[in-house]
């Protein structure tokens, strides 16, 4: 059975437009990067216009700036951690409600752009330690978030080859930085390649636009997600 339910990021790049009281959607989570030169933004996430119910921030814990919010929290193995499952685990028993983590930040992408650069055959290893235990917690796993290039369709089927049917992801994080009319067409071949699994859309933008441009990109796509169910 095909899922498709998209869970997409409210993208710091861009405005965060919405009318009063919005109804909160599951489709809705932040990619949070804190700015120390306006901390005052992190109240617009949490303020009554906001209709994001989740978040992660690229690490296993969550962030101060939202200990006493309605947002849930997701972690996230940026690399290749040792530390992961103790540290989820721990907040579990402390009584968090950790229901999914994400695995792996472009892991066939390099520093300079934010990869986490791993091979595929190690990144296995370490989800079989460190994410896979989580599964029978009740946790959803999400797969690496590879890059939107051809070389992170590769990495990914090197990394499931690597797993040997030992890594039981529940749902595949997509990364996509161009038009929407790539967007689109990612999504499509993404949806395609892993039909059984559901897809989240955690990183996205048309990136060397201007203002007006992001925002209609932004428009298009959050309907486009909507549309898909």
């Amino acid at each position: 059975m095909m899922h498709s339910h998209l869970l997409l990021p409210a993208l710091l790049l861009l405005p965060f437009v919405h009318g009063q009281n919005a109804p909160s959607s599951s489709k809705r989570g932040l990619v949070y990067v804190p700015n120390t030169k306006h901390m005052s933004d992190d109240s617009i996430w949490t303020s009554g216009s906001s209709d994001l119910t989740w978040y992660y921030n690229y690490e296993a814990k969550p962030s101060p700036a939202f200990s006493n919010s309605k947002l849930q929290f997701v972690p996230m193995l940026w690399g290749g951690s040792t530390t992961f499952l103790a540290d989820v685990t721990a907040q579990i028993e402390n009584g968090a409600n950790i229901t999914y983590v994400l695995a792996m930040n472009e892991p066939d992408g390099g520093g300079a752009t934010g990869g986490s650069a791993i091979p595929a055959e190690t990144a296995a290893e370490t989800w079989q330690r460190e994410i896979e235990p989580l599964k029978k917690m009740g946790v959803k796993l999400g797969a690496p978030a590879v890059t939107g290039a051809p070389s992170g369709k590769v990495w990914l089927q090197n990394f499931f080859n690597a797993c040997k049917g030992n890594c039981s992801a529940d749902f595949i994080p997509v990364h996509w930085y161009g038009n929407f009319e790539g967007l689109a067409s990612h999504v499509g071949e993404v949806r395609s390649t892993y039909q059984n699994l559901t897809m989240w859309v955690t990183e996205y933008a048309n990136n060397n636009v201007d203002l007006k441009e992001s925002q209609t990109f932004y428009n298009q796509s959050s309907q486009f997600f909507d549309r898909i169910e």
